[in-house]
C-alpha cells in the first residue's frame, strides 16, 4: 500500500502502457482476450483516481503556485541535460486526471464492437491514455513535451486507420496542425531551458516550478517583447488544441472521420489540454504578458462561443453539429480564464470538467445511432422517439445538459464564467450570452427533427440502445446531473489552486 501511495501518479500513467505491451504479446485471433486485457488495463487507474479524490488535501494552496503540489514523484532522469522525472497534482490537474481515467475506461468499453485489427486499436488506445495522463501529471517541461507528443501519434493512427471514408485527410490535417503547435512549444521550452538555472546544481533546467519562480527575475527574460513572443508561441500551440478560432478547422474533420470512442476521447479530454496548458504553463510563467493579453483572449473566447454555435446550427450531420458545439463551449473556458477573477477561473476549469462529461455522452450517443442507421443525416431520421424511447431519454438528457439547462453541470460552469467575467468584460460577455440562445436553438431543432414528428418508416424496427452502451452513458449522465445540483465536490477540489493562480497573475504590476 505504501508503494501505491508513493507512486500513484506513475501507476495511473503507466498501467495502461503495460496493458498495451501485454496486448501486443498476445497471439493473433484472440480478440475477446485482447478486449478484456484492454478493459482491465484501462480500469485500473479508476480506483486509483478514487483514492486520489479522497486523499487529496483541498485546503492546500501553498505560499506560491510551485508549493501546492501533492503526490509528488521527483527523481533525476537524464542527468547530463538535467531532465527530471517529476510528477505532481494540484487542484488544476486533479479533475482532469480523474476525468481521463473515467473516460478512457468507458472508451475501451465503447470500442467493444471494433472488429478491424483489434490488437493494434486497443494497444494504441492504451498508449493514448498514457500520453494524456502524463500531460496532466508532468511538472518537468521536457517530460510534459514527451507525453504531449506520445499522445499525438496514437491519435493520428486511430483516425487514419479506423476512421471513416476521408480518414487519411482528417488524420494528416490533425497531425499537421498539432505538430505546428508542438514546434512552437519546443522553441519556447528550449528558450526557457537555456535561460533558467537550477538553484541546486546551477545548470540549466526543464523544471516548470523553477520557470514559475524565476522567469520574471531572469535577465534575458526580463525583456517584455521577448516574453510576449514566448507567450504567443505557447498560446498558439495550446489554442490549436482547444481549438480556438481560426485554428479550429481540423476539429470537425477529425471528429466526423474518427471512430466513436476516439471522438469521445478527442472531445472529452484532448481539447482540455489546450486550456490546461494555459493554466499550468502560460499563466504562471508569464503573468505580466497574461495581463497584457486578456482582452484578445476574451474576444477570441466570445468568437468561439458565437461562431461555433452558428456553425453548429448550419450542420446537417449530427456528429459535425456536436463537433462545432464543442468549439462553442470551449470558448467559455477562455472567457472565464481571461477575466482573471476567482469565479471566472474556477468556472473555466469547471467547464473543462463538465464539458468533458457532456460531450463524451453526445459522441457516444451519435455513435449508437450511426451503428444502427449507418448515417448521421439529421433530416434523414424523424419520429425515433416512439421506436427507441430509452435512447431518446439519454440523448435528451445530453442535449439539455449541453445547452446549459439549470440542474446540469453545464449551467453551473457557464453561470460562473459569466458572473466572474461580467464586471471585467461587460460588452464581450453580453455578446457571448447570445451564444446560449443559439446553442439552445440548434439542440432543440436537432431533437425535434430526429426524435419527434412522424416516424420515418425506414426506422420502424430500429434497435434500442443496449446494456453495454447504457453502461458507458449512465455514469456520465449521473455525474452531470449530480454536479449540476451540487457542484461543490469538484469546485472544492480546484478552488484553492485556481484562486492562488489568480493571485499570482494579479500581483504583477
Amino acid at each position: 500500500m505504501d508503494f501505491i501511495n508513493s507512486h500513484i501518479l506513475s501507476l495511473m500513467t503507466f498501467l495502461p502502457l503495460a496493458g498495451a505491451a501485454v496486448i501486443l504479446m498476445l497471439p493473433g485471433g484472440r480478440d475477446e482476450l485482447v478486449k478484456t486485457v484492454a478493459a482491465v488495463a484501462s480500469f485500473l487507474p479508476v480506483p486509483l483516481a478514487v483514492q486520489l479524490w479522497f486523499t487529496y488535501d483541498r485546503s492546500v494552496a501553498g505560499v506560491n503556485v510551485a508549493s501546492q503540489f501533492q503526490f509528488v514523484e521527483h527523481t533525476r532522469w537524464i542527468p547530463s541535460i538535467n531532465v527530471e522525472y517529476f510528477l505532481g497534482a494540484d487542484g488544476i490537474s486533479m479533475p482532469m486526471i480523474i476525468l481521463t481515467a473515467i473516460i478512457s475506461f468507458l472508451a475501451v468499453i465503447g470500442s467493444w464492437n471494433i472488429e478491424k485489427q483489434i490488437k493494434g486499436y486497443m494497444a494504441l488506445l492504451l498508449l493514448l491514455e498514457t500520453g494524456m495522463m502524463g500531460v496532466f501529471c508532468a511538472l518537468d517541461f521536457f517530460l510534459f513535451y514527451v507525453f504531449w507528443e506520445v499522445m499525438l501519434l496514437p491519435m493520428y493512427f486511430l483516425i487514419g486507420i479506423w476512421g471513416g471514408p476521408r480518414r487519411e485527410y482528417a488524420a494528416i490535417k490533425f497531425f499537421l496542425y498539432t505538430l505546428l503547435g508542438s514546434v512552437l512549444m519546443l522553441l519556447v521550452m528550449l528558450a526557457l531551458y537555456f535561460n533558467t538555472t537550477d538553484p541546486e546544481t546551477g545548470g540549466h533546467t526543464f523544471n516548470m516550478l523553477h520557470y514559475m519562480q524565476q522567469s520574471t527575475h531572469n535577465e534575458w527574460l526580463r525583456g517584455f517583447d521577448i516574453r510576449i513572443l514566448m507567450f504567443l508561441g505557447l498560446f498558439i500551440g495550446f489554442a490549436i488544441k482547444v481549438p480556438l478560432f481560426p485554428f479550429h478547422t481540423w476539429l470537425p474533420d477529425a471528429h466526423v472521420e474518427a471512430p466513436t470512442a476516439i471522438s469521445v476521447i478527442l472531445a472529452g479530454i484532448l481539447l482540455k489540454m489546450g486550456t490546461y496548458g494555459l493554466m499550468r504553463i502560460s499563466f504562471p510563467m508569464f503573468p505580466d504578458v497574461t495581463k497584457w493579453f486578456v482582452i484578445p483572449m476574451a474576444v477570441l473566447g466570445a468568437i468561439n462561443i458565437v461562431y461555433g454555435a452558428l456553425c453548429a446550427m448550419a450542420q446537417s450531420d449530427l456528429k459535425k453539429l456536436v463537433a462545432y458545439s464543442s468549439v462553442s463551449h470551449m470558448g467559455f473556458c477562455l472567457l472565464g480564464m481571461a477575466a482573471l477573477t476567482p469565479a471566472g477561473m474556477v468556472g473555466a476549469a469547471f467547464q473543462m470538467f463538465s464539458h468533458g462529461m457532456i460531450t463524451a455522452m453526445l459522441f457516444f450517443l451519435v455513435g449508437v445511432v450511426y451503428d444502427r442507421a449507418h448515417h448521421r443525416d439529421i433530416d434523414g431520421f424523424g419520429g425515433l422517439g416512439a421506436v427507441v424511447p430509452v435512447y431518446t431519454f439519454y440523448i435528451t438528457v445530453a442535449f439539455f445538459a449541453s445547452l446549459g439547462l439549470p440542474g446540469f453541470s453545464g449551467f453551473v460552469a457557464e453561470a460562473m464564467v459569466f458572473i466572474g467575467s461580467f464586471d471585467v468584460f461587460r460588452t464581450i460577455v453580453m455578446i457571448s450570452a447570445s451564444g446560449i440562445i443559439i446553442v439552445a436553438a440548434f439542440h432543440l431543432w436537432a431533437l425535434q427533427r430526429v426524435f419527434l414528428g412522424p416516424l420515418n418508416p425506414k426506422y420502424a424496427q430500429l434497435e434500442e440502445i443496449n446494456a453495454r452502451e447504457m453502461f458507458c452513458l449512465s455514469p456520465l449522465a449521473l455525474m452531470t446531473l449530480l454536479l449540476g445540483v451540487y457542484p461543490m465536490p469538484v469546485l472544492n477540489l480546484m478552488n484553492a489552486s485556481l484562486v492562488r493562480l489568480v493571485d499570482v497573475v494579479n500581483m504583477v504590476i
